[in-house]
C-alpha cells in the first residue's frame, strides 16, 4: 500500500529552521528601510530597489509551518524587487489591491490573478506604492504527492510554465480572506500549533491553491458522471467505516482519497449528492454525534466514569475548546449539559 501523503515531515531547509534561527511558527516584523525589508523574508535571495521617494515602511507576517510558509506582506512605497526562492520549492503570489497589481519579469499581474513561479529561478516583481499581498511557498514534493495522491493529476497540469493565473474576483477574494483568518488565528493563538492542526493548515492551503489552478479533466469529469447512486453511497458509507474505525483522531481528505482511491473531487461530489454535505463537515458531525452519545451514556452512570475531556479525546477532537463550540453549534446545549442530563440515548 501506498503510504499516506504526510506533509509534517520535517525538511531540512525549512525557513525557521535554517534560515531564522529560530523554532517560532510564527514571526512578525516591521522595517524602514527597503533591504532591512528584504533581509526580513526568509528562504528567499531578493533585492528590493525603492522606486519612489519618501520613508519607506514595510510590514511581514510569516507562518512556518513544516513543509510550507505562508505569509503577509505590506509595502509603503514603488519598489523593482529581484526574487529567488530556494530551488524545489514554488511560490505563489496574491496581490491584495484589485487595480495596479504589479508586473512580474515585466508582464501585468492582473486584479483577479495571481504570480507563480517555480525555486531556483530568478525573477523580478514591480510593486506598486501601498501594496499588499499574500505569499505561500510549498516544496516541490509536496506538491507532487499532494497532486499525485489526492488530486489524481500530474504537476505539470495545475502548474504550468505561466507566470501569471486569472483566477476570477470570486475565488481570489475566498482564498484572500482564507490566508488572512490562517494568520489572523495563528498570531491570536499565542502557541505553537499541533502536528495536526499543522498539517490540517498545509492541507487547506493546498487544496485551495489547486481549486484555483487546476480544473478536472473531461475524463474524470465523465467518470463522476456516470457513477450511480449506489456507489456513491458504497463512497461515503467506506469513508464512514474508516473515520469510526479511526475515531480517537480526525480523519482528513487526504487521507480518505489514499485510503480509498479516489481524487478529491470525487470525494467531495459524492458526499456532497449524497449526505449534502462536505466530507469533513459530514465526519466532525459523526464524530460530534458519537461524543454526545458517550456522554449521555456517562452521564446515565453514577458517579461519571469518564470526564467530558476524556470522551472528546477519545472522538479525536483534541482542541477542547473548539469541541464545546462544534458541539453547542450542532446540539444547542454545552457538553457538560449532556453529561449531567444523564439520559441515555439509546
Amino acid at each position: 500500500m501506498t503510504p499516506i501523503p504526510d506533509l509534517t515531515m520535517p525538511f531540512s531547509d525549512a525557513p525557521h529552521r535554517a534560515g531564522a534561527g529560530s523554532a517560532q511558527p510564527l514571526c512578525m516584523s516591521i522595517a524602514h528601510d527597503a533591504d532591512e525589508h528584504a533581509r526580513n523574508l526568509h528562504g528567499w535571495h531578493q533585492t528590493y530597489d525603492q522606486l519612489s521617494a519618501g520613508r519607506f515602511t514595510g510590514t511581514l507576517v510569516e507562518l512556518f509551518l513544516d513543509r510550507m510558509t505562508v505569509f503577509h506582506e505590506t509595502t509603503s512605497h514603488t519598489l523593482r524587487q529581484t526574487c529567488e526562492v530556494k530551488s524545489d520549492a514554488y511560490w505563489f503570489g496574491i496581490p491584495v489591491c484589485d487595480a495596479g497589481a504589479g508586473r512580474i519579469d515585466g508582464q501585468p499581474i492582473g486584479e483577479h490573478a495571481l504570480a507563480l513561479r517555480p525555486g531556483g529561478v530568478e525573477f523580478e516583481l514591480l510593486t506598486p506604492a501601498h501594496h499588499e499581498f499574500f505569499g505561500i511557498v510549498v516544496k516541490g514534493d509536496v506538491l507532487r504527492r499532494y497532486a499525485s495522491d489526492v488530486e489524481h493529476l500530474g504537476l505539470g497540469q495545475p502548474l504550468s510554465d505561466a507566470s501569471v493565473v486569472p483566477i476570477g474576483a470570486a475565488r481570489k477574494a475566498r482564498l484572500v480572506a482564507s490566508l488572512r483568518a490562517i494568520l489572523e488565528r495563528s498570531a491570536r493563538r499565542g502557541t505553537p500549533p499541533s502536528a495536526f492542526l499543522r498539517n490540517q493548515l498545509q492541507s487547506s492551503v493546498l487544496e485551495a491553491l489547486f481549486d484555483l489552478c487546476a480544473t478536472p479533466s473531461r475524463l474524470e469529469c465523465a467518470s463522476i458522471q456516470r457513477s450511480t447512486y449506489r456507489r456513491r453511497l458504497a463512497l461515503v458509507m467506506d469513508a464512514r467505516d474508516y473515520a469510526i474505525a479511526h475515531r480517537d483522531r480526525p480523519i482528513g481528505v487526504p487521507e480518505l482519497c489514499e485510503q480509498l482511491h479516489v481524487s478529491r473531487r470525487t470525494l467531495q461530489y459524492c458526499f456532497q449528492d449524497v449526505a449534502g454535505l462536505s466530507p469533513v463537515a459530514y465526519l466532525r458531525a459523526l464524530r460530534l454525534n458519537g461524543a454526545r452519545r458517550d456522554l449521555a451514556d456517562a452521564g446515565h452512570t453514577a458517579p461519571h466514569p469518564h470526564t467530558v475531556q476524556d470522551i472528546a479525546t477519545a472522538w479525536g477532537f483534541w482542541h477542547f475548546s473548539q469541541f464545546s463550540a462544534d458541539y453547542r453549534r450542532l446540539f444547542g446545549v454545552r457538553p457538560s449539559d449532556t453529561l449531567k442530563g444523564g439520559h441515555p440515548l439509546a
